[in-house]
């Protein structure tokens, strides 16, 4: 769970990082410190998503090491 919270205030900071920048009114310099911890922020995202997907991926491993395949339609 801890990693989901990490994962959506990521996503937060990155968004409003991303806002920040396309409004076009910071100088120069700081919309260089802006980008760079935007640029930290999606390599946090990218990470949490990374763990998710191998924790899913050992969820619908087999014994036989193949993976069970199940469609989400009917969620």
């Amino acid at each position: 769970m801890a990693t989901m919270k990490n994962f959506e205030t990521a996503l937060k900071k990155l968004e409003e990082t991303v806002e920040q920048l396309e409004s076009g009114d910071l100088p120069l310099e700081q919309a260089l410190k802006v980008f760079s911890t935007g640029v930290k922020q999606a390599e946090i995202c990218r990470e949490s998503l990374k763990d998710a997907e191998l924790k899913v991926q050992q969820l619908l491993r087999q014994d036989d090491g193949s993976f069970q395949r199940d469609t989400f339609d009917d969620i």
